[in-house]
């Protein structure tokens, strides 16, 4: 059986290339309809090559970010549509950023383009159970229309390597946006709390509230505390993770920290690292505490035990980060990750 990978999605984008290497490795063949241009001029463009594949494929497959892609899907498909949502932009911009106003305008806009998008596409692709549950109550939609495909890591790029030598500084690694969900205040507040230990917290990334975190940085005088950096070149990022002693994932207090498991998390358990995030019920849902270390979400008390305790313990330390590689190696291959949705495709294809 084969697939269209429709839209304007980036083929190495972590989400999609490892949905196409986790098909391909389940038996599924892929074409691509893709389109790179700017404008409304790709959606002609994805016209046209649509139209040279349109009975070459049994299944439709509208890939991340393909909110509107799917509208134009509908319109040229005659096959059954798969769209990977991933999340929506209502809840991240409006619930989460809170850049844009609850019932206004543009919040009613992304609330219909989520509805209609997820409306018009036979199956749905999210990355945990409690993203769908949410989904399910926003847009009143059926448990059946979803499937749940976890993010993963690519394992080309992420995988063990040797650490740097250490330099008597216990190393702190995190990397990702400065949105509320991922809840760096409550880092800055757990280093504000450990700033008489020998710990160095690596910050890599921006974001929305990149300039408030360095104030405030500035204002508790803990600069010395802190490498802040920006979003770095993927082999600078992969040495920052290498010379860390651990990692940190998110550990917002809002709703959407609740349903989600972050990129970072699979990143950093790839290249088996011991890692530290909030407990969640979407972090449960894969899991426990003998592969992550957990602790209260928006609280930076109990984050920075919880990393002064992984300085104390290095054989518990250790031994988080072997049994998260081994789950990782076991479960979360792109062939575990995309065997549900591979049965969905074939089931279709009959």
């Amino acid at each position: 059986m084969t697939i269209c990978f429709f839209g304007i999605y980036k083929a190495d984008y972590n989400r999609n290339k490892i949905l196409m290497a986790g098909l391909k490795s389940n038996g599924v063949n892929i074409i691509e309809c893709n389109s790179r241009l700017k404008g409304l001029v790709k959606y002609f463009d994805l016209i046209k090559k649509h139209r040279a594949l349109k009975n070459k494929y049994d299944v439709m497959i509208v890939a991340f970010p393909g909110y509107q892609a799917v509208v134009l899907a509908k319109l040229i498909c005659r096959r059954p549509i798969i769209f990977d949502a991933f999340f929506s932009i209502y809840d991240s911009l409006v619930n989460d950023r809170q850049s844009i106003r609850r019932g206004s305008l543009k919040a009613v806009y992304f609330w219909l383009l989520d509805y209609l998008s997820c409306t018009l596409a036979d199956k749905i692709l999210l990355d945990t159970d409690e993203h769908i549950k949410y989904f399910i109550k926003l847009f009143s939609l059926k448990k059946e229309r979803f499937v749940r495909v976890v993010i993963g890591a690519d394992m080309d790029i992420y995988r063990p390597t040797a650490a740097a030598p250490a330099d008597g500084r216990f190393r702190v690694h995190f990397h990702g946006s400065y949105i509320p969900n991922q809840g760096i205040d409550y880092i800055v507040e757990a280093a504000r709390l450990l700033k008489n230990e020998q710990i160095i917290f690596n910050l890599v990334g921006a974001g929305q509230n990149f300039e408030r975190i360095g104030q405030k940085v500035k204002a508790l005088k803990l600069e010395d505390k802190f490498l802040t950096r920006g979003f770095l070149p993927q082999d600078q990022l992969l040495d920052s993770i290498k010379k860390s002693d651990i990692c940190l994932g998110i550990f917002g207090a809002g709703e959407k920290t609740r349903r989600i498991i972050s990129n970072k998390i699979f990143e950093c358990l790839a290249m088996k690292k011991a890692l530290i995030t909030a407990d969640t019920p979407a972090i449960r849902e894969l899991f426990t505490e003998r592969e992550i270390l957990f602790c209260r979400a928006g609280d930076g008390r109990d984050l920075a035990d919880k990393i002064l305790y992984l300085k104390n313990n290095s054989q518990i330390k250790n031994k988080l980060a072997e049994n998260s590689y081994q789950f990782f190696l076991n479960n979360l291959r792109p062939t575990a990750l995309t065997a549900e949705l591979a049965k969905v495709i074939k089931n279709y294809a009959r």
